[in-house]
């Protein structure tokens, strides 16, 4: 069973944005299929996005790029999986790519049905997966503060 995974390919002149760079929301949906990956081959089963967090775009994508799109599993609860993933770019003749984007997507693992199904539990082991798994720990906690506030000031 992995808990990570890599996409990579070349961006399109379809991606562009009015600015003449790869739109956001054509990254967004990379970083979507690229942790849905990572977490269905985690819980060997269909799982769905239920949160994308603190998404953060460092720097532009130029159109004709090369993209690499890295997911990796950082935190299971009972049913859910944290997905750190960092989207890289660079040039044709570039050697050396250049993180442009990273956020955290939580995926929930269902059944046929579409009831939550318990997932294995991500053991870390490196002192990297560790603190990646502390971070996860540390944005649910952060999370669950952001939802009082809402729930305080919702209509």
């Amino acid at each position: 069973m992995k808990d990570a995974i890599t996409f990579q390919f070349i961006s399109e002149p379809s991606d562009v944005n009015y600015g003449g760079k790869v739109h956001g929301g054509e990254v967004m949906k990379w970083i979507d299929q690229t942790a849905y990956a990572c977490a269905t081959a985690y819980a060997q089963n269909y799982c769905v996005t239920v949160y994308v967090g603190g998404i953060r775009f460092y720097k532009p994508i130029s159109i004709g790029a090369i993209v690499k799109v890295d997911a990796r599993v950082i935190y299971s609860g009972r049913t859910s999986i944290h997905i750190s993933v960092d989207v890289y770019s660079r040039g044709i003749k570039a050697l050396e790519f250049e993180k442009t984007t990273h956020c955290v997507i939580v995926f929930v693992a269902t059944n046929d049905d579409g009831v939550p199904i318990p997932v294995r539990k991500y053991v870390p082991q490196t002192e990297k997966q560790i603190e990646m798994e502390d971070y996860a720990i540390k944005l649910i906690g952060l999370r669950k503060s952001i939802d009082e506030i809402k729930l305080k000031h919702s209509i």
